[in-house]
């Protein structure tokens, strides 16, 4: 069968095309790697997924080589399968936004005008976009309805929260910040043909049993006529010097296939679509597909920031505030943006976002932190036991999580990797590492606002981690879209320019990502292109 558009990825770059054109009447058919699991599949079962990597593969199978540059270039190179580095988010229909922690936030104004806005920064390849909030603006309004997006100002009323944030919303006002509930793709309620929230606490990292948390899958591929191939890893596009012709893939058995198409989209994860293209060449792109600029896996970014702690201390509350500090399952879900952008020394900087939560309710991870003693020695038996029940039971830890650009340079990108194949054969992704040192600098200013609230709400044990390590969740780039076919891969509308039906939508198209996390922009460019497409088809 020939369709009317191919899909390759299943994610929240690829469900808005599959659902409105299968919906509108085209015949669309969605190719993805992993297995199809269902709300019925979820658990929380943390030995599986803290310690078993449930939905990502095997690295003796599938892996990524890193390489990773240091201030003064030397260069240090760690294959996945030796190393356990890796960047796989969730191979499953839907992508990681099954596992996402749905902190759902819009891109600011001048996150689409980075070079007007702050200027040319020395080592980074900053651009604007070729579209304006403007442009995107009506998407994002979209999401929030038929993905579902709670908070406040939002279509489905904020999620319950824990009385810990009344002490937060107060330091924040006696410090002069602003705090507001954080936008959630989570229902607080029934809707959509979907269950509420059941308070697990159990976002991140895990499945949702109840449907409540706004995943591609949930929110829209089982909502939508297209035909979902699971368990099919495409390895190669075919194409003529103007159109992309075939895409093939294995089935779980090994088994070649070939799908035919009249539009190819490839929205397989900024890393692995651009792997698949640079894979791709042939003799009309021996350089890899839609890549005569030889921006193809250029300018890969992640998020900038880090992340830090504070312990809230039973002896400082009263019996009844600390009964409400340990009530299970309500959510924190505090954020500020209060120097998304600000002044240093005379200087305008770009800032970002800094999202506040509970620690994970992974039991696994909360009691690996007590391992050892105060003097660093390993403890077992009763008195690890005593430690451990002591901690969980007089304390809660509160985290906080910093969102800023982490800024594209020459030397963050994917290459193919000449010595390493996975299991099909294929060359492997290089992921070739540098972190500028700015976004160090703006990550650390935030963290440092973020622990005077810490320190206001009577925290102990702060601790806060920025650094310029890549987090594997946060990943875009690669393909990023333009208005000059020189120094981009894809135009406005994420068509490629080398190839008449060729469209990345995943978020490779983005040449910065703002200071937010990337969910709800790569929904609502999808959404965006997917109304291209039904124009023009």
């Amino acid at each position: 069968m020939k369709y009317d558009v191919c899909i390759v990825g299943s994610g929240a770059g690829a469900s808005p095309i599959a659902y409105e054109l299968s919906n509108a009447g085209f015949n669309v058919v969605v190719l993805e790697k992993g297995k199809y699991y269902k709300e019925e599949d979820f658990s929380k079962d943390e030995l599986a997924v803290s310690r078993r990597d449930k939905f990502t593969p095997l690295l003796k199978d599938e892996q990524h080589v890193i390489n990773t540059r240091e201030e003064d270039g030397s260069m240090e190179r760690y294959e996945g399968a030796k190393s356990g580095w890796n960047f796989w988010n969730g191979s499953m229909v839907g992508g990681s936004s099954n596992l996402m922690s749905g902190y759902f936030h819009k891109m600011q104004k001048n996150d689409f005008r980075l070079k007007s806005a702050y200027g040319e920064i020395e080592g980074a390849n900053v651009v604007d976009w070729p579209i304006s909030l403007e442009d995107l603006d009506p998407y994002y309004e979209k999401v929030k309805m038929v993905v579902g997006v709670s908070g406040d100002e939002m279509p489905y009323r904020p999620l319950e929260v824990n009385g810990a944030t009344k002490w937060f919303d107060k330091s924040c006002k006696e410090l002069g910040y602003k705090s507001f509930a954080t936008p959630r793709a989570i229902l607080s309620s029934p809707a959509l043909g979907r269950n509420s929230c059941s308070y697990s606490d159990f976002c991140g990292s895990y499945g949702c049993a109840t449907g409540a948390k706004g995943s591609a899958r949930a929110a829209l591929l089982q909502k939508c006529d297209a035909k979902i191939i699971s368990e099919a890893f495409v390895y190669r596009l075919d194409s003529d010097e103007s159109k992309i012709t075939k895409a093939h893939y294995y089935d779980k058995d090994m088994k070649s296939h070939s799908i035919d198409a009249k539009i190819f989209v490839v929205a397989s994860q900024a890393i692995e679509s651009s792997r698949l293209l640079l894979n791709s060449k042939n003799k009309h792109f021996p350089n890899g597909l839609a890549n005569s600029s030889g921006q193809v896996g250029k300018n890969l970014i992640f998020s900038g920031g880090g992340a830090g702690t504070g312990r809230l201390n039973k002896e400082d509350f009263s019996e009844e505030e600390f009964k409400e500090l340990m009530t299970p399952g309500l959510f924190f879900n505090r954020s500020l943006q209060d120097w998304y952008e600000y002044e240093k020394g005379g200087k305008k900087y770009k800032g970002g976002t800094i999202d506040f939560l509970f620690e994970h309710s992974n039991i696994i991870s909360r009691a690996s932190r007590e391992f050892y003693d105060n003097d660093g020695n390993i403890m077992w038996g009763k008195k690890l036991q005593e430690k451990i029940h002591n901690t969980l039971t007089t304390s809660r830890v509160l985290t906080f999580e910093v969102f800023n650009d982490w800024l594209p340079t020459d030397y963050t990108y994917v290459s193919i990797d000449d010595k390493v194949k996975d299991k099909y054969g294929v060359a492997v992704g290089a992921i070739n590492l540098y972190g500028h040192k700015r976004d160090v600098e703006v990550g650390e200013h935030l963290a440092s606002m973020a622990e005077k609230i810490l320190e206001k709400m009577g925290a102990t044990e702060i601790s806060i981690g920025i650094s310029s390590s890549p987090p594997p969740n946060l990943v875009a780039g690669g393909c990023r879209f333009g208005r000059d076919a020189k120094n981009s891969v894809l135009d406005k509308n994420c068509k490629a320019h080398d190839l008449e039906n060729l469209y990345v939508t995943d978020a490779s198209f983005m040449p910065t990502g703002g200071s937010v996390p990337y969910t709800w922009t790569i929904y609502a460019n999808s959404f965006r292109v997917a109304d291209h497409l039904l124009k023009i088809m």
